[in-house]
Order: C-alpha cells, then sequence, then structure tokens
C-alpha cells in the first residue's frame, strides 16, 4: 500500500470527522431550535443562532473535500454509492439546500416577524431530517448490501430501507444534538441558558448511549461486518473503552457545570464513535468487494491527489481558523447582563 493511499484515506476519515464535529453541531443547533421551549426559547434561539452564524456554510467544506476524495481517490466506491444511494443522497441534498436558504432569509432577509419564524420552522426541520437522512446513507454504506448494478427500483430503496440504517440515522441526529447542547452550554456566560443546555446535553448524552447499543444489536443483522469488526478484533477495544471514557468524563462534567472539559470530552467521544467505525470496516469501503485498495485510483492520481490535499491544507486550516478568529472570539459579556469583564468564546 502506498504512502500516497494511506495519506488519502487518512485525510478522508479526517475531514469526516471534522464535519461531525462541526457541520454536525450547527444540525443540532436546528434541532434544539425546533425543541426551544419555556420562557427563554427566544433567548435560546438567540444563543444558537449567535453561536453558529459565522460558520454554518464553512462547515460544509469538510463535506465537499469528502465527495471530492471518494470521486478522484475511490472512483469505484463514489459510483456505486451515489448510483445506489441516489434517493437519500438527494433528499439530503435538498435539506441542505433549504436549511442553508432557510437561514440566510431568516437571518438576512427584509421580512417581518412572522416570516421570520416560518423560515426559522423551515431551517428546524431541515435540520431534523438532514442528518438523519445522512446516518441513513452512512449505515447503508456500513450494512455491506449495496447492489453492484442497480437497476430495478426496489435497488434504490431496499439497501436503506431497513432498521440498522435508520438507527444509525437516529443515532447520528441524537449525537449531533449532544454536540450542539453541550457546545452552547460552553459558549454562554449567562449562568441560566447554560443551565437549560446543560440538561438538553446530559439528557441527549443518555439517549445516545441508549441508541448506540440499540444500533448494535440491530448490526447482529444489519451489518455483520461492523458487528465482527466491534465485538471481534483486538484494535476495536482499546477505542471502544476510550469511547465510554470521554462519555462518561464528559457527562461527568456537564454534572459539575466544567463546560469546557465537557466540549473536548464530547468532541473526543464522537470522534471516536466515527474511528471504531472505520477500524470495524477496514480495509472495506464497500462490502463485500471494494476495499481502499481495489477501489483506489492508480498510484499517479493518488499522488496528485495528496500533492494537492497537502498544498491545499496549508491555505484551507489557517483560513478556517481565521475565519473562527474573527467571528467567533466574542466577548462573554455580549451574553451577560451586567458583566463587565470580558472573555473569548468558544472555537466552535
Amino acid at each position: 500500500m502506498s504512502l500516497a493511499l494511506w495519506f488519502v484515506a487518512g485525510v478522508l476519515l479526517v475531514n469526516l470527522t471534522l464535519y461531525a464535529l462541526t457541520g454536525g453541531a450547527d444540525y443540532g443547533s436546528g434541532v434544539w431550535e425546533l425543541f426551544a421551549l419555556g420562557p427563554r426559547a427566544g433567548e435560546q434561539r438567540e444563543l444558537l443562532t449567535r453561536a453558529i452564524g459565522p460558520v454554518w456554510e464553512a462547515d460544509h467544506v469538510w463535506l465537499i473535500l469528502v465527495v471530492v476524495i471518494l470521486f478522484n481517490g475511490f472512483p469505484p466506491a463514489f459510483a456505486r454509492i451515489m448510483t445506489a444511494m441516489h434517493v437519500p443522497v438527494t433528499l439530503m441534498l435538498v435539506g441542505v439546500v433549504m436549511r442553508g436558504s432557510a437561514f440566510s432569509f431568516r437571518s438576512y432577509g427584509l421580512c417581518d416577524d412572522r416570516a421570520r419564524r416560518r423560515w426559522g420552522r423551515i431551517f428546524a426541520i431541515a435540520s431534523l431530517i438532514t442528518p438523519l437522512l445522512l446516518g441513513v446513507i452512512i449505515g447503508a454504506i456500513a450494512s455491506g448490501r449495496m447492489p453492484a448494478n442497480p437497476h430495478r427500483l426496489s435497488d434504490f430503496i431496499t439497501p436503506w430501507m431497513t432498521p440498522f440504517c435508520f438507527g444509525v440515522g437516529l443515532f447520528a441526529l441524537a449525537m449531533f444534538a449532544y454536540l450542539a447542547a453541550v457546545y452552547a452550554a460552553a459558549e454562554t456566560a449567562d449562568a441560566t441558558l447554560a443551565a437549560d443546555f446543560r440538561i438538553r446535553a446530559i439528557i441527549s448524552s443518555l439517549i445516545v448511549g441508549l441508541i448506540a447499543g440499540a444500533v448494535l444489536l440491530l448490526s447482529i443483522r444489519g451489518a455483520p461486518l461492523i458487528w465482527n469488526g466491534l465485538t471481534h478484533r483486538v484494535w476495536t477495544w482499546p477505542i471502544f473503552w476510550l469511547t465510554s471514557a470521554a462519555a462518561l468524563a464528559a457527562l461527568w462534567a456537564l454534572w459539575t457545570r466544567r463546560f469546557a472539559l465537557a466540549r473536548i470530552c464530547a468532541a473526543a467521544q464522537v470522534a471516536l464513535i466515527l474511528w471504531g467505525w472505520a477500524l470495524a470496516q477496514y480495509p472495506y469501503l464497500l462490502e463485500p468487494d471494494l476495499t481502499i485498495f481495489n477501489a483506489s485510483a492508480p498510484p499517479r492520481t493518488l499522488a496528485i491527489l495528496a500533492s494537492a490535499l497537502a498544498a491545499g491544507a496549508l491555505i484551507l486550516l489557517p483560513s478556517y481558523g481565521y475565519l473562527l478568529a474573527v467571528f467567533k472570539r466574542r466577548r462573554r459579556a455580549d451574553a451577560a447582563v451586567g458583566l463587565e469583564t470580558q472573555a473569548p468564546e468558544s472555537v466552535f
């Protein structure tokens, strides 16, 4: 296996992880906007809007890179996924567009309060459906039941219409809502708002654990490769224990109101979940026949792609960091009444 192939495969996983940690939390913010209740509902929505406003579209760069890497680095896998998963992929992209359009019209459009509320509902509903579909697609990829040459209508429906796939979809939705709640609790200097999202984060953390157990059981029949990889491979056990430790540490940090630590632990938990999935499925991109070896592009193409990714990272990563530094380092006093001292906000 060439160094370029290792590099490209690693960057693919890193970009998927970054999308979950950033774009996933944006989806979760929309979920909490939909379920904002009580006398502080308006303040909760305002906090979420302020938190994701500067980066709500920039986070999609990681998903774009995932698509580009698959297209150029692993074209057979890209072709099969985009063909067999045409229906959920198209619906997911419609959700992305609706979500982005609704956020723009609500935040920057010249409309009255009633219209803004309407756009806000569209934004929230799209934020609920889109990550569910993303999880369904990932579940179909992990299930190993994607047809190589779909031509009947059922070939485009049955691979992802399974309990396992929808279980993964619900798991992704719960995980993103959990991230958003943790990030929001860490971003505000208002103790009352922080307490609101602390409760949401604790509840969603428990829900994530329950759904994770259910998905693992569903994988026995729905994704045997994942089940065997998670339960029988030596290298997945350290990931399992590290994930459990990160989840418990995040829960403890939330319980004791150490929100900065909770944010780090929650991000580590989600990253380890994705890495555990990748290790359980290794070396397959699509079971039973497409691995990262036989589905990869020619060595010259991989070398060019690896060079382009390395060079692009020198521009992308500092630019993304600068974006966060400019827009996200607000003063905590902006969200607290009567607070005179100022402190930098979270980078999420």
